[in-house]
This record gives structure tokens, C-alpha cells and sequence, in this order.
């Protein structure tokens, strides 16, 4: 099979952090070569076109994507797999929306809050964040918002005994002089830990956990793991910061625990092939999660690869399961403690949804009152909408209700056998229209996503369309790259872009109409 590796283009004065990736790119096209695959290593640009130029003369069987940043902006790391959907090329890892998710800091903490997952409190530098419990009392540390690696994370930028306003205040101060997003979480005073997640034919499997120690660290020493401790082999820090993956005994409840938060993340943020939770525990012993992974490291010396061996895979095995899982080897979101690799299953498009669950997905198209706030909660925990966004939504289910199909607006429900929403849709002849019909809202709750329910309602809700006397059905989205795997899911379904109207929304912020034939 043709594989082709990718990573960021790396200069040659690049710093250690940055220079990783070739060693990921190196360690893993040595092991698709030891399987037999022909492979290719390529640099990543900003020239996307150059990508797409090469991709589409060499066709590769997949694309192994280990790009982590783009011109050294951690925040352009979605646009690759993003434009790898668009393609219909085959790739590893994580979807582009799940890396937008999980690389935006503050948008993967309000997924969190909303799934009921614990994570710190935060502050936001215009006065946003969710800082509802007395955390301050151990400080607040500076966090960058995109940058990853622990850039930015520093003994200075730790605010012990801070306040809130405080830490505000110097947040802002922060910004002012550096630049960036930044944003204050609450400073868990406790132990470290990282678990790592990896997809095989029969599921999930969470990693032995591994706890990071700090060593003989002196009293007004911050117990962090900073850049110089993952970064700085000569430093005190990163030789005083082993991992460890053996436990005693009275340990074994709270890492069941964090091997069941870790996996309710996995499944939170629609995750695939890999990824790693970040997690510290305060005194009590509570575990915070920290941070979502969605692109780890797989240096052979990383932590990914660490946690591979107690659990009794090895370092090719591991990379095969990654790549037979972005090939198809995987339909069952069911969670698996496995660890021998099988032959993957072949994926098949079903009749129905399967459900993140067990047994499929139950249908039907009567609104009742009860749905409102079922709407409510589910597009609110994607964590992708505006509050406006979500009240929008839920006007439209109010409309129905009380206007019945005089309103123009139909829906679709896609919910487990005991009434648990698992997604649902809302379209309706587009006014002054003969035939053609609105795509207006399509959403899939966070533990359902990444197993085809969203092509499933699509699917259906067209059928239901073109039984409604349609012929053609319009969604609208916008043109930010936030958006962009929504214009990547409409694409791999059949919608084609009719039209783009710039500064629709807002300056800078477009309007992208997609349009679909009803056959």
C-alpha cells in the first residue's frame, strides 16, 4: 500500500519542541516500511495547493498525518486533515472538527463542563470563563489557548495565591505584551498524570496509566510540567520528571477512575485512532482533567509509546492499528480493554446509525413538548454553538409546537430505545420557493459522534424532503475556518457550494451556501 507520512515543514534553527516531529515522521515510516507498505515522507507548507497538487498525482492509499502546526501556528493544525476530508482522502488520526475541538484549550474545557467531565476552573482575559468553586486558593497558571507542548508553560506564569481579578489582570497584562490567546486555570496543587487512548478493531482501549514524578523538586520549586521539563535534557527538570507506570495497590481505585474519565473524553469529543488525556489529582485525590491530546507525539521515546509496552504492544503493532482504523478496520464504538491486535473488520455503510451504545438507533419525525429542552441540551453540549446559536435552535422547535407545519419547520429524531437523543435534524420548504428545501440545523451529541449518525441523518432527512414534494435542499454555514469541516461534512455527503457571500455574517466571516439535488 502507498502511504504517505506527512509533518510541518521544520527549519533548520527550529527549536526542540519543533524538531520532534521529524523523529515521529522518521520512527514511523521506518515501521510502515517493516510492514511492507511503500511510503513516503512529505513536508507540510502553508502552500496547501502544492499539497493538493501532490496528492492528487501521487494518490496514496492513505496519508499518515503527523503535521502538528503550520508556519509555527499550532492553531492551523486542523487544516490539513481538514483539507484531507475535502479530498476523500483516507488519513490517520483525528478528524479536523475533533483537532479544532480539542487544540482550542477553551473550547475542549466547555465540552468538558458540558459532557459533566471534571476540569479546573478558568478565567478568560474579557472577563469570560467558568470559575464557579473556590479553586484560587492554590493560584491560577497562564495557559496559552493553541500553543501545545507545554509552550508557555513556566514557573513565572504561575499565580499562587492569586485572586481572580488578580489573575485577570495579569492576564491582560500578559497578552498586551506578548501577544496570542491566553487564558488563567486553576492551579491543582497534586499529582500528574497522563493515560493514553488507542482504537482497535473492537474498540477503545485505554493505555496503563502513567504518573509523572517530581523528584527531589526543593520547596519554592513549582511541581510543573513546564517546557524546560519536556524540552531541556540538560535541566534539573526534565531529569527529575520520570514517568512511572507501576502502582501500589491503594491506587488502583483512582486510576480506575481516570481510565473511565479518559474514555467518557474519548467519547465527549468524537474521538479517533489516538489520543492522550492529561490529568492532576489535588490533595484529596480528585482528579482535573487538563488537557485533551488529539495529535500525540509518537516518538518512540514519548510518552504514547512508553505506555505501549505494559500494555503488551508493540511499537508496529501499534502504528497498524492506527492505520487500519483510518482505513475502515472499525464500525464498534463499544470500549474495549483488548490488547491484541485482530484483522480489521471491513466497514459497510449501515441501514441505520449504530448506536454508541448498543443495539442501533430508533427514528421518528412527531416534535413533542419535551423535545425542547432535549434540543436544548444536546446542541449546547457540542460545545460548537454560541448561546444565540442555541436559543435559535431551540425557537425553532417552540415554532412547531405552536404552529404546527404552518411553522415551514420538520424535524428528525435519532434516539436510543430509553429516549436518550443521540441526534436530530430541522429542514423545511425554503418560502417563496416551489420545490426546494432548508437544511437549518443538523446535530449529533457529543457521545454519538464519529460513528456516521451525522451522514445517517442527512441521508434521511433528504429522503424525508424528497417525499415532501422537493427537489433540492440548501444548508448554509459559515466561511470561517472554524467551520471548515462543516463544509467538509456537506461536501463527503453530495452537497456542492452554490454560492459564497463575503462579510455575510460579519466582516471577514462569509456565508457559504451548499446545494444538493433530490434525485
Amino acid at each position: 500500500m502507498r502511504i504517505h507520512v506527512l509533518h510541518q515543514e521544520i527549519a533548520a534553527d527550529a527549536d526542540a519542541d519543533e524538531r520532534d516531529v521529524l523523529d515521529q515522521a522518521n520512527a514511523v515510516a521506518a515501521a510502515l516500511a517493516r510492514a511492507g507498505h511503500d511510503v513516503v515522507v512529505l513536508p507540510v507548507t502553508l502552500d496547501l495547493g502544492a499539497l493538493t497538487r501532490s496528492l492528487r498525482a501521487s494518490k496514496p492509499d492513505l496519508v499518515f498525518n503527523l503535521v502538528e502546526s503550520l508556519d509555527g501556528a499550532d492553531r492551523l493544525l486542523p487544516c490539513v486533515p481538514s483539507l484531507l476530508e475535502s479530498l476523500g482522502c483516507p488519513h490517520t488520526g483525528n478528524q479536523a472538527d475533533a483537532l479544532y475541538l480539542t487544540t482550542h484549550k477553551l473550547l475542549a474545557k466547555q465540552r468538558l463542563r458540558a459532557a459533566g467531565l471534571p476540569t479546573p476552573d478558568w478565567i478568560e482575559s474579557t472577563g469570560g470563563g467558568d470559575a464557579t468553586s473556590p479553586m484560587e486558593r492554590e493560584g491560577w497558571l497562564l495557559k496559552s489557548v493553541w500553543d501545545h507542548a507545554s509552550a508557555g508553560v513556566h514557573a513565572a506564569n504561575l499565580l499562587r495565591g492569586a485572586s481572580r481579578e488578580q489573575a485577570r489582570h495579569r492576564l491582560r497584562n500578559l497578552i498586551a505584551r506578548q501577544g496570542g490567546e491566553w487564558f488563567a486555570e486553576a492551579y491543582v496543587e497534586g499529582r500528574e498524570f497522563n493515560l493514553s487512548l488507542l482504537e482497535g478493531p473492537a474498540g477503545v482501549t485505554a493505555l496503563p496509566p502513567a504518573e509523572i514524578q517530581f523528584l527531589d523538586f526543593p520547596a519554592d520549586k513549582p511541581r510543573i510540567l513546564d517546557y524546560e521539563a519536556k524540552w531541556n535534557a540538560a535541566s534539573f527538570a526534565y531529569t527529575h520528571t520520570p514517568r512511572r507506570f507501576d502502582f501500589p495497590a491503594e491506587d488502583a481505585a483512582l486510576l480506575d477512575v481516570l481510565k473511565r474519565l479518559a474514555l467518557a473524553c474519548w467519547q465527549a469529543c468524537g474521538l479517533r485512532g489516538y489520543a492522550r488525556v492529561d490529568f492532576r489529582t489535588d490533595a484529596a485525590g480528585h482528579p482535573f482533567i487538563l488537557e485533551i491530546n488529539a495529535n500525540p507525539c509518537l516518538s518512540p521515546d514519548a510518552g504514547f509509546a512508553a505506555a505501549l509496552e505494559p500494555a503488551g504492544i508493540s511499537y508496529d503493532d501499534a502504528i497498524a492499528r492506527i492505520v487500519n482504523v483510518a482505513l475502515g478496520g472499525h464500525v464498534d464504538a463499544r470500549q474495549s480493554d483488548g490488547t491484541n491486535p485482530t484483522a480489521p473488520v471491513a466497514r459497510s455503510a449501515p441501514a441505520v446509525a449504530k448506536s454508541a451504545r448498543s443495539g442501533v438507533l430508533c427514528y421518528r419525525r412527531e416534535l413533542v413538548a419535551e423535545d425542547v429542552e432535549r434540543i436544548r441540551n444536546l446542541v449546547a453540549s457540542t460545545g460548537y454553538f454560541h448561546e444565540s446559536e442555541v436559543a435559535v435552535a431551540v425557537e425553532l422547535a417552540q415554532e412547531r409546537l405552536r404552529l404546527g407545519a404552518a411553522s415551514g419547520y420538520e424535524f428528525l429524531f435519532a434516539e436510543e430505545a430509553d429516549g436518550t437523543l443521540a441526534g436530530y435534524s430541522c429542514f423545511g420548504p425554503t418560502p417563496c420557493t416551489q420545490s426546494s428545501f432548508d437544511l437549518y440545523w443538523i446535530a449529533v451529541a457529543p457521545a454519538y459522534q464519529g460513528h456516521g449518525l451525522g451522514r445517517e441523518l442527512d441521508e434521511r432527512t433528504r429522503r424525508c424532503a424528497r417525499e415532501m414534494g422537493g427537489t433540492r435542499i440548501y444548508a448554509e454555514t459559515s466561511g470561517r475556518p472554524q467551520y471548515a469541516s462543516t463544509r467538509a461534512f456537506y461536501e463527503r455527503c453530495g452537497y456542492a457550494l452554490a454560492s459564497m457571500l463575503d462579510d455575510f455574517y460579519a466582516p471577514g466571516d462569509g456565508k457559504a451556501t451548499y446545494l444538493k439535488t433530490l434525485a
